[in-house]
């Protein structure tokens, strides 16, 4: 049976699955949300690599947000992963970092002492430096279409990410040899629709569209089901 890897994105943890688990377990799927470490790209996608590589059967793997790149990473040459799914997700080509493929209209593309706070607080940041989004930055572009309790936990149990792993170039991309489904999230203030259409189309993946900002997954976990099972049946 097919099984089905789930890594999530900056600023979150494997909970943020939780709506999309238990129907594809239904489904009679095994189910995998996987911890993503946000340290570095390399690492991050080293770490997904490691635990991939204790599964015999086929394997479908979705990313979300950041998670996207580290899929595209850590999937490449895997001769079991037979779908990557992309949730607003970075999908990335080789010398690519995350940041720059949000593109200028961005919510991240600002002044970043305006929407981060900075762990060390000293400037300038380094590579090392853990970015929390502020909470006003929460609740106006990353968790949209939550209501306000939602939103206020998201910003209370967000995990950080390091700068570095934000702005790392990733590597040789999976889905140059393994084919992609990419879901937009057409109200996405994180990553932009029209970002994600670009990294859509130069990836190859069968695009789908849903009304949802950038935590579709939590908001509408039924559509992210929807295109985990056409990828697992290669439709």
């Amino acid at each position: 049976m097919t099984e089905v890897v789930l890594v999530h994105g900056a600023w979150a943890d494997a909970s943020s699955w939780s709506g999309v688990v238990q129907p594809l377990r239904d489904d009679g799927f095994t189910v995998r949300a996987i911890a993503n470490p946000l340290r570095s790209l390399s690492g991050d996608a080293a770490a997904v690599r490691a635990f991939l590589a204790t599964l015999a059967g086929p394997i479908v793997l979705a990313g979300h947000s950041y998670g996207g790149a580290v899929i595209t990473n850590a999937a490449t040459g895997l001769p079991n992963v037979e779908a990557l799914v992309y949730v607003n997700a970075f999908a990335p080509d080789a010398g690519q970092a995350a940041t720059q493929l949000a593109g200028p209209e961005s919510a991240l593309s600002v002044d970043p002492t305006t929407i981060f706070d900075f762990v060390p607080a000293a400037l300038p940041p380094t590579r090392e430096t853990e970015l929390y989004l502020k909470p006003e930055t929460v609740f106006e572009s990353f968790a949209t279409g939550l209501d306000d309790d939602g939103k206020a936990l998201v910003a209370a149990t967000q995990r950080a990410a390091t700068l570095g792993a934000l702005n790392e170039p990733s590597g040789e991309p999976a889905w140059r040899t393994i084919p992609s489904w990419y879901l937009v999230g057409t109200e996405d203030r994180i990553i932009p629709p029209d970002a994600q259409q670009a990294m859509a189309k130069y990836a190859g993946a069968e695009v789908t569209e849903y009304a949802a900002g950038h935590v579709g997954l939590i908001t509408h976990p039924g559509d992210v089901v929807q295109i985990i099972r056409r990828a697992a049946a290669g439709r």
